[in-house]
């Protein structure tokens, strides 16, 4: 592996090797292909067990036949009926025919490009199967709408097993508002100066802006930046993630084998809106929250299995930052007993959490 790749992935050529691959074969073959598709990068693969579906694509009707595009079938099938729901209803509630679906998983795919703990190639997949999902009516309820029945209702998506597989799986590529490829340390620096542009667009404004505060002396203005001295400071969560993940002791771990990162960078109203939710590729069994009485020496206990189920020091820190698996309020408490000199941790995961606690970031 170089520290500058001879050729890095687009988007045409992912999906060129997503397409090359067969499906008996394709969860075994995708980083190879990766590998020798882009010489001088070395990919691994994970999955999230994350399930989502895309909404039915094919009519198959009961001895196997496909009838064609799901949406189109329907329309023709109700034009034949003068648009009659009911007589729609009653022609296909017992024929058989089921609807065609694909089902998926988010999936990555990582590269190194460097030693530090940004210098990664991400690619964000999708691996779907298509499924047999359901009849194409509810065979109990007449439909209100021709919208229900373009976006069924009637059939669980819980598990994959309760649906017959017809093809697949086949990987794609996701994420194409901004982030389905992506190399890390030029994002965080995009992240970055978008922020800095922003808030500086606002200068004028800002400086021109006053903050009502009401006192028992009355009502007196504040000059915003006064009330906000380092508003144009301002460093995004996205950043402080991969900083505080360098200078804690998790470190001495690559980042990308421990978490995914689900990225957009987009328009939207005429504003750019970009940034990321991390995604753990390991979680713990259960979720640690503030309990009533607990005590921060057992708080501590806590977060130190968690490490250890995870594999990882300081894991439950990022795990915290994501706001699902550990209660910010289990931060502050143990940041409370640091100040107080009852815990200790290590002096630079000491260092990481006061200053989140001294200025909160979740995702």
């Amino acid at each position: 592996m170089t520290t500058e790749p001879v050729r890095l992935p687009d988007p045409a050529s992912v999906e060129t090797v997503l397409a090359s691959l067969e499906a008996q074969s394709a969860d075994a073959e995708l980083a190879p292909a990766l590998n020798k598709a882009f010489p001088g990068f070395a990919f691994t693969v994970v999955t999230i067990d994350d399930p989502y579906w895309c909404n039915p694509h094919a009519v198959v009707a009961a001895d196997g036949t496909r009838r064609g595009d799901h949406r189109a079938w329907i329309e023709s099938e109700l034009a034949e009926l003068n648009g009659d729901l009911t007589a729609f209803w009653n022609r296909h509630r017992e024929d058989g025919e089921k609807f065609a679906e694909w089902r998926g998983t988010s999936a990555f795919a990582f590269a190194p490009t460097g030693p530090g703990v940004a210098d990664f190639v991400q690619l964000s997949l999708g691996r779907e199967i298509e499924v047999l999902a359901g009849p194409v009516v509810d065979p109990d309820y007449r439909p209100n709408s021709v919208d229900h029945l373009f976006e069924p209702t009637w059939v669980s998506r819980d598990s994959a097993a309760e649906a017959q597989p017809l093809a697949g799986p086949v990987y794609r590529l996701r994420g194409r508002a901004g982030g389905g490829i992506v190399h890390m340390r030029s994002f965080l620096a995009r992240r970055a100066r978008i922020e800095r542009e922003q808030r500086e667009a606002r200068r004028t404004e800002l400086e021109n802006s006053v903050l009502h505060e009401v006192g028992p002396a009355g009502t007196r203005d504040i000059p915003f930046l006064e009330a906000s001295p380092g508003w144009f400071d301002f460093v995004p969560r996205e950043n402080r993630f991969f900083a505080d993940w360098e200078r804690s002791s998790a470190c001495a771990h690559r980042i990308f084998d421990h978490w995914a990162f689900e990225i957009h960078d987009l328009e939207h109203r005429g504003r750019r809106e970009i940034g990321f939710i991390p995604r753990p590729l390991k979680m713990p069994a259960g979720k640690l929250s503030l309990e009533e009485g607990i005590s921060v020496h057992r708080l501590m206990e806590r977060t130190e299995a968690i490490d250890a189920e995870i594999g990882l020091p300081f894991a439950w820190f990022f795990l915290m930052t994501h706001g699902h698996w550990v209660d910010p309020d289990v931060g502050h408490t143990i940041a409370d007993g640091l100040r107080a000199g009852r815990v200790r941790l290590p002096d630079r995961d000491a260092a990481v959490l006061l200053a989140w606690a001294d200025k909160k970031y979740l995702f």
